[in-house]
Formats: C-alpha cells, sequence, structure tokens
C-alpha cells in the first residue's frame, strides 16, 4: 500500500529509520500534518516538491528539536533570533535566518536564509529528538489545496500521489492553521506570514510589523493557497444571507452565549473565538468540499489581531486560479 496510516508512537521507530534513508514521513504538529524529509538530503526534499507538486520557487520550513539544532543550520544566528527563540520555541512561530551550507538550494528556493521552527508537539519533538534529523517539511497536501489537521486529510491528499508513505497518526492538530513566520536576519523583526501567535519584541514597538518585501522567502506567500476545488466567497453576514443559493456550502460563527447549531452536510459552524475558529477552519472547509458543494461562502470572520491569521488564509483561499496563471 502507497500509503500507510499508524499511531504515532508505534511507528516512530519506522518513521526515523525512514527519514534516515531519505524517506518521506508525514507527521502531526500543533499548527497542521507536515510532509518530512531530512533537510540535509537534497533528493529526499525533492520527493516533497514531486509528491506536493509544489513550485520550487516555494521554500520549505525545517524542523528541528531545540534552540542548539537550529543554531547549527544557521549561517549567522541573531539577536533578535535568539530573543525570539527564547520567548516562543517551542511553539508555532517560524524564524528565518541566514543558512549553512548544510542545508541545500532546495529546501531554500535557492534562497541565502532558511525557515526554522521547534513544534510544539510531543509526536514531532519525540521525532526531531531520537532521530537528530533536521526535518523539511510543508503542510502534507497537494499544493494550493486545504492544508491538513487529521492524518486521514493527508490520505486523502495524497493517496494517489505518494508511492510510498507513513503518515503517523498524533489527533487532530490543536492550532489548526500554519505557524506564524518571522525574518530574525536583521535588528528588527519581520512579519512574513501572520499566524496564531502573535509576536512581541522590544525592537518592533508594540508588534512586529509587516515586512514590504515581496520575495517569498517563507512559504504560504503565494496569492492562491489553502484552496479547496470549488470557489470560496468571504462575505459580510447580511450578503451572505442575500446570495446564498441551493447548493452553497456555508461556513458561519457561533453566536456567543448561545449553543451551537447542529451542522449539516452543507453548513459548518464554527465557535466565536479565534482560537476555536481556527483550529476548525481547514476541516469546515473540507467537509464542504467533499460534499459535492458548488461554492463555499463564508461568514466574514470580525477583525483584529487575533483574526489576521484567518482573514489571510481565507483571502488566498478565495483567491480564483484565473488571478494567478
Amino acid at each position: 500500500m502507497a500509503v500507510r496510516i499508524v499511531a504515532a508512537m508505534e511507528g516512530m521507530e519506522e518513521a526515523i529509520e525512514r527519514l534516515k534513508e531519505g524517506k518521506l514521513v508525514a507527521f502531526p504538529t500543533e499548527t497542521v500534518y507536515g510532509l518530512g524529509a531530512d533537510a540535509r538530503d537534497a533528493d529526499a526534499v525533492a520527493r516533497i516538491f514531486t509528491t506536493k507538486g509544489r513550485p520550487a520557487t516555494n521554500p520549505l520550513i525545517v524542523h528541528v528539536a531545540d534552540v542548539a539544532a537550529a543554531r547549527d543550520l544557521a549561517g549567522e544566528w541573531t539577536p533578535v533570533a535568539d530573543e525570539l527563540a527564547a520567548m516562543y520555541w517551542p511553539g508555532a512561530i517560524t524564524l528565518v535566518v541566514r543558512k549553512t551550507d548544510a542545508i541545500p538550494a532546495v529546501v531554500t528556493a535557492g534562497g541565502g536564509t532558511v525557515a526554522l521552527r521547534v513544534p510544539d508537539h510531543p509526536v514531532a519533538l519525540e521525532m526531531l529528538r531520537r532521530s537528530g534529523v533536521p526535518v523539511a517539511a510543508p503542510s502534507a497536501n497537494r499544493s494550493e489545496q486545504v492544508s491538513p489537521t487529521t492524518a486521514q486529510h493527508v490520505a486523502d491528499s495524497l493517496g494517489q500521489y505518494a508511492d510510498d508513505l507513513l503518515i503517523l497518526d498524533g489527533g487532530a492538530c490543536r492550532v489548526g492553521i500554519e505557524s506564524t513566520v518571522v525574518d530574525a536576519t536583521g535588528g528588527t523583526p519581520r512579519l512574513l506570514r501572520p499566524g496564531m501567535m502573535h509576536i512581541f519584541h522590544a525592537n518592533a514597538g508594540e508588534s512586529v510589523p509587516t515586512s514590504g518585501d515581496d520575495t517569498p522567502r517563507s512559504p504560504g506567500q503565494m496569492a492562491r493557497h489553502y484552496a479547496p476545488a470549488v470557489p470560496v466567497h468571504v462575505l459580510p453576514a447580511k450578503r451572505l444571507r442575500k446570495d446564498r443559493v441551493a447548493g452553497d456550502g456555508v461556513i458561519q460563527r457561533v453566536v456567543v452565549g448561545q449553543p451551537a447549531p447542529e451542522p449539516s452536510s452543507n453548513v459548518q459552524w464554527l465557535p466565536p473565538d479565534p482560537d476555536g475558529y481556527a483550529a476548525g477552519l481547514y476541516t469546515a472547509l473540507r467537509l464542504l468540499d467533499a460534499a459535492g458543494v458548488s461554492r463555499i461562502l463564508v461568514e466574514e470572520p470580525p477583525r483584529g489581531p487575533r483574526w489576521d491569521a484567518i482573514h489571510d488564509r481565507l483571502r488566498r483561499a478565495a483567491t480564483p486560479k484565473t488571478d494567478v496563471q
């Protein structure tokens, strides 16, 4: 069988051996499931791109066991990187730093920086610590599609594309969307991709400012991303009610203080708070896509710093394919 789902700890030894042999392993993190290979092995990393159908211009995040392992892969470990790692690792923040020659160009899309993260998930940390392997891993799904937050999502997305893939089943991801990515190469951190972790740093004022650099030094910066097969439209509540027709799928927020209505094949309800909403968003998109709806209408979430990452993912999911061709 090309794809196998195995309980995480039962499959741990095999996963470690596979990484050392240059094979692929899908594994859980607190954000989404990753499709991993030894980051130092260019041939193994190339298999990630082939399996995902991922553009070679889109760099990967390298997952490591601790700060010491991250330093080993950094050509320059800045004071900013040191401070942010001490504050937020293990956690859902990725730091972009200058790379060493140990990281092949295929990982970084030919750039001179590398994105590093220490995940906050027991399965991922166990695999990284016991193997001693830095693992390059994007989300374990086909390129541009909705990221997986369960092992079954991985199998559904990659089953027909992976020649040989072990999936470690660690349950549902608790954060549900990808990490915050910060450029830590200079004296002031710059936000490259928003995530559910809102970063604060003294040199940046109250919060880390958005980078004005259009170079894709981190993943998740392509115009279209995180998208189901059917069109997605993000609409204010009143317009959603007006525009909705038979055959539409709908994602709405539960009203604060009220019980969640029962979901149906074409309506998914998400919690009113940003953390709960993020944790369920990708599953809701997948369920509606699988239900055969003609399009997905998403009730526009609130605005504010804690909702920024959710708006980023919805905006990219709603970008039509014709806009990026």
